[in-house]
This record gives structure tokens, sequence and C-alpha cells, in this order.
């Protein structure tokens, strides 16, 4: 588990940096499903070393949890370069873990972050 790194409220935010892909697994240690996921999470960490493997324990961050709207675990979080691509509760398998990084991986980002302002300038001209 060496390149997984443990999230807290204080360093959530410093982890999803603009130039990096991070998925985050939101896990509890009573949790059945979440101790099934790990192997799989930290098998996947070492095919992609690329990617920032985070967990954050729901016990201990319950505010952080909260704020992020996490109501069943695990749930995985996949950000890249401060945008939310992914977020579904639920454990993945090995090959769904692996296409999901796959595809997050190949998205065009530059055109992911155009459609982000486009939504956002829309919502502005409704608000006015």
């Amino acid at each position: 588990m060496s390149n997984i790194v443990e999230l807290t409220q204080a360093s959530f935010q410093e982890s999803i940096t603009p130039d990096s892909t991070v998925i985050v697994d939101f896990w509890a240690p009573w949790c059945g499903p979440c101790r099934g996921f790990a192997p799989v999470f930290e098998q996947a960490a070492e095919q992609h070393p690329d990617v920032t493997f985070a967990k954050v324990n729901t016990d201990v961050e319950q505010e952080l949890a909260g704020a992020l709207g996490i109501r069943s675990i695990p749930t995985l979080m996949v950000f890249r370069e401060q945008v939310l691509l992914f977020s579904q509760p639920g454990a993945l398998s090995a090959g769904q873990l692996g296409e999901l990084l796959e595809k997050v991986k190949g998205l065009d980002m530059e055109k992911v972050h155009q459609d982000i302002a486009a939504a956002q300038d829309a919502g502005d001209d409704k608000q006015q």
C-alpha cells in the first residue's frame, strides 16, 4: 500500500492539483465490501503509477465525506485537473476499474474545461 495516500479534510483540496489525476476510495474499517475492494484498488495503484490513489476513512473524516455527499461506501471519485469526472458508490471489479482509468486518461481535458466554462457562462446568463 506504499503508493496509496490517506487523505484528510486538510489534505484533500491540495491533493486535487491542476496537473494530476486522483482516484479516491471512500471506505470504513467495518465495511465488508470496502475490505473486499481494497486489494483491487491496491493492484490498480501498482499498475497505474501515473495516477494518485487515495483513501478516505469516512469514520475519521465524517465532515469531508459529508461535504462531498458520500452516502454509501465504498464510493469512488475520480478527479483530473481538479474536475470531478466520476463518482459512484459500490466496489468495481479489477476490469471495471482498469477500464475507468483508461477512459479518464484518454479524455481531452482541454475540451472538458471548455465545456465547464460554457456551462458556467450559460448559468451566469440565466441568473441575470
